[in-house]
């Protein structure tokens, strides 16, 4: 049985697209990153106030990230199933390894550092997670039962709880949101969804209990910004001024006022989406949110062409979590979400989470180059 890459005639395609095409590279989605990342250095320069080494850093970590993409696509997706429940685990036991002797920084204790690397394992959970929910739930039938549901669930809220306390509540929202992901592609009967929901919010007020103090003014600041203008609202209000600024069309590239006068905070992380929004207006926004739309759907294409249940699963759960990091992100700069600090993926400054969404991207490639061709 060979593997091949599925599609027309070689003799149909472009130099280029035979040679993405025979690095196990999905020229559709390859070409959606590219320009998104593209429109991230353009925006980074100006969030940056034209600063050509901050752009070069990240162009470093893109570089990395796509690195990183190329490897994972060429992982058959077979070897990732094998290998899952034992990464699973290890996962576990570094988020344990953060928890009783992590590097704290910010606040926050969250890296585990080995001397020549330091990174943070609560990302990998974004990957690992939804591998684990589709490996657990694939060779058992779809749709699944309750109690299969139920189990899937613990393996989600083990880890995200773990990573909530680190404390990093953007990252536990991400990997709640992979892991759920996969169990509603799974088919979870409407009613079963709905009753959680209601056990949800019957336990939110358990939930606020053990929130840390800023985490419960952001949900404070969300539903009001002005009760604390200066302080934590200052964020939402100046992010909300950046983007209504904007207009139409925008004031034009470098020309943003409100983050290069130094009003909009956190412009080329959380809030870069701002600071494009004042540059480019609604129209420019609009065409972002289609780019990122354009990138879901291929993953969501690739999903259903998926010849094993583990692929679909996989490949649809981790699209899923592109979606909440897009929609959690711009709602949170929009004020209709609260501040939770997640990057916009491939646009905002940062190397941790672009290289885990590349990695991500890299799993839906290897899922779509690895089908296997059948004899007629």
């Amino acid at each position: 049985m060979n593997e091949a890459i599925i599609g027309p005639s070689g003799s149909m395609r472009s130099p280029a697209t035979r040679f993405l095409l025979a690095l196990r590279i999905d020229p559709l989605l390859f070409l959606g990153l590219i320009l998104i990342s593209g429109v991230g250095l353009m925006v980074l320069y100006s969030a940056s106030g034209s600063s050509i080494d901050t752009v070069i850093q990240q162009c470093i970590r893109l570089g990395v990230g796509f690195g990183l993409m190329l490897v994972m696509a060429q992982i058959p997706p077979r070897n990732l199933r094998l290998w899952t429940p034992w990464i699973y685990l290890v996962g576990i036991g570094l988020l344990v390894w953060v928890a009783v002797a992590g590097v704290v920084g910010q606040g926050a204790q969250r890296w585990v550092d080995l001397g020549i690397v330091r990174f943070q394992p609560s990302e990998a959970m974004k990957i690992v997670v939804p591998m684990m929910v589709a490996w657990f739930i694939a060779d058992r039938g779809l749709p699944t039962s309750l109690w299969r549901g139920l189990v899937a669930l613990v393996l989600v809220l083990v880890p995200a709880a773990m990573i909530a306390r680190q404390p990093d509540l953007g990252t536990a929202l991400l990997v709640v949101a992979a892991g759920l992901g996969g169990l509603f592609l799974a088919g979870l009967r409407w009613r079963w969804i709905v009753a959680a929901g209601g056990l949800a919010a019957a336990v939110a007020p358990v939930i606020w209990h053990f929130m840390h103090e800023y985490q419960r003014q952001r949900v404070l600041t969300f539903f009001n910004p002005e009760r604390d203008p200066l302080g934590a609202g200052y964020h939402i209000i100046q992010s909300k001024i950046a983007v209504g600024s904007g207009g139409l069309y925008g004031k034009g590239w470098l020309n943003g006022t409100q983050s290069h006068l130094d009003f909009l905070p956190e412009r080329a992380t959380d809030f870069v989406f701002a600071v494009f929004g004042e540059e480019f207006g609604l129209f420019g926004g609009t065409l972002l949110i289609l780019l990122y739309l354009f990138v879901i759907g291929r993953c969501l294409v690739i999903a259903a062409q998926a010849q094993d249940n583990f692929g679909r699963l996989l490949a649809g759960s981790l699209a899923l979590m592109v979606f909440v990091y897009v929609f959690v992100n711009i709602g949170m700069v929009v004020g209709l979400l609260p501040v939770v600090g997640v990057p916009l993926p491939l646009v905002s400054y940062g190397g941790t989470s672009m290289v885990t969404l590349l990695a991500a991207f890299g799993i839906i490639m290897s899922i779509h180059s690895h089908k296997r061709v059948f004899a007629p």
